[in-house]
């Protein structure tokens, strides 16, 4: 029987698709990435309306288009709104966030009996972190997720994401080491702790983030560790103190900020204000060698008027920040934001939106600017690029003239600004021409 995964959201959402992959592998399934299929899953998003609508979406043209096939809805979705979800008559089978590895049992029973199953339990408190292994991941070029919290107790006023991944759990550090060591020798070179909520990994047993990152630690080989989304007011200095230790983080963190105006933020339910925010940039640039922060950012959330909107673009400007997610505010139902007066319009959404980005891409240039003539290390992708430590993105060879070796380590020397971040030189000039070493590899990889 052949099956086939469409993940919607997150990276926690990829990470699970790609477990549920290895499970229904393990029980006999043939996994196949395009065309026909016997049985399709959609891992559902529920973050945004539109991510709600991408979902019942999916449901709907899946069974369009394959009417034949066994059609599952399970994730974030069917466990924020099961209602909604139960009322999707294209799904033979709808389950949401737990007991993922029930999953194969139920398709090979509708496949025996026909019969349409529904079951979506409720979290409770304590639930255990659920156990899942990667066996394949899609991209070539050697980083590896690695979800190692799930579940939030933040509440904020826009967001569903509680009600559909639970209380905060965490993966035991044994089995954080483990895997990286599995990672690593399968040749991951880039491995990237993920979770709903990282920051409050460990809090179930008074312990935090750097404990994470110190189970990665214990690994030998060539490898560095990247971070996942951080919120800026869970990490304490101690915590940054304990996290600067590692030489193998990457120094790069994703500080969710949502908004730069401290009455939009108290409105959303966060608990920092803008000045806080900038006072975790500039510890972070205290403690670590040559860092960069991105973020995340809401134009047009209830209320926002344009002195707020103008206060937010100014935050912005004097975080320097390398990279920036931003969204239009989408309402959710059954959200405390859905029901708040002053509902921005959407036309004026969409141009704070626009100028938001625009704010984003002038400071990343800058950043990138700044690493004009430093050396860096570059894990090179298909695409004759990569990433630095920091998360510059680095060109270094024209797409399609990828030598031999892409997925390795290169060094390079910054040498210009370049439409994504910044081209870089092989420091052994032996790469430009594409001379192999007697093993066959280029002279510059590692």
């Amino acid at each position: 029987m052949r099956v086939r995964f469409l993940s919607l959201g997150c990276r926690v959402n990829q990470y699970e698709a790609q477990a549920l992959e290895g499970l229904f592998s393990q029980n006999g399934f043939t996994v196949v990435l395009d065309g026909e299929a016997d049985v399709f899953v959609i891992n559902s998003c529920t973050v945004t309306s539109a991510a709600d609508r991408k979902s019942r979406q999916a449901v709907r043209r899946v069974r369009r288009e394959h009417p034949g096939a066994v059609v599952v809805l399970t994730g974030c979705l069917p466990q924020a709104a099961p209602d909604a979800a139960r009322a999707l008559p294209e799904a033979d089978i709808v389950t949401g966030s737990l007991d993922r590895a029930g999953l194969v049992g139920k398709v090979q029973s509708f496949l025996r009996d026909g019969e349409r199953r529904v079951s979506i339990p409720a979290f409770s408190p304590g639930e255990a972190f659920e156990p899942l292994e990667i066996g394949r991941f899609d991209e070539s070029f050697q980083r590896a997720y690695l979800k190692v919290e799930d579940g939030c107790d933040r509440f904020c006023s826009y967001c569903a994401i509680p009600l559909a991944r639970g209380p905060v759990r965490s993966r035991p550090p044994g089995e954080i080491t483990a895997e990286v060591r599995r990672l690593v020798r399968a040749g991951y070179r880039e491995i990237v702790l993920t979770g709903i909520n990282l920051s409050r990994y460990g809090s179930g047993w008074g312990s935090s983030l750097a404990e994470a990152a110190a189970a990665c630690e214990e690994v030998p080989g060539d490898f560095r560790i990247r971070l996942g989304s951080v919120e800026p007011d869970l990490l304490s200095p101690a915590d940054w103190d304990a996290l600067a230790a590692f030489p193998r983080l990457c120094p790069q963190f994703h500080l969710a900020l949502q908004s730069g105006c401290d009455a939009t933020l108290r409105r959303m339910n966060r608990h920092y204000t803008a000045r806080q925010y900038l006072e975790t940039v500039e510890g972070i640039r205290g403690r670590f060698s040559n860092p960069s922060v991105t973020t995340d950012l809401i134009a047009g959330f209830p209320g926002e008027t344009e002195a707020e909107f103008e206060e937010c673009c100014r935050t912005v400007e004097a975080a320097g920040l390398l990279r920036g997610h931003v969204f239009e505010y989408s309402p959710r139902a059954g959200t405390a934001a859905a029901a708040l007066p002053d509902q921005v319009l959407p036309a004026v959404k969409k141009e704070r939106a626009k100028a938001l980005a625009r704010l984003c891409r002038e400071s990343g240039r800058a950043f990138a600017q700044t690493q004009v003539g430093r050396t860096a290390r570059v894990l090179l992708e298909a695409t004759g690029g990569g990433y630095t430590d920091n998360y510059l993105y680095v060109q270094v060879f024209p797409p399609g003239q990828v030598p031999h070796g892409a997925g390795g380590w290169i060094d390079v020397r910054l040498d210009r600004v370049v439409e994504d971040g910044c081209h870089g030189i092989p420091i052994n000039t032996d790469c430009k021409t594409e001379k192999e070493n007697e093993d066959g590899g280029i002279s510059c990889f590692h």
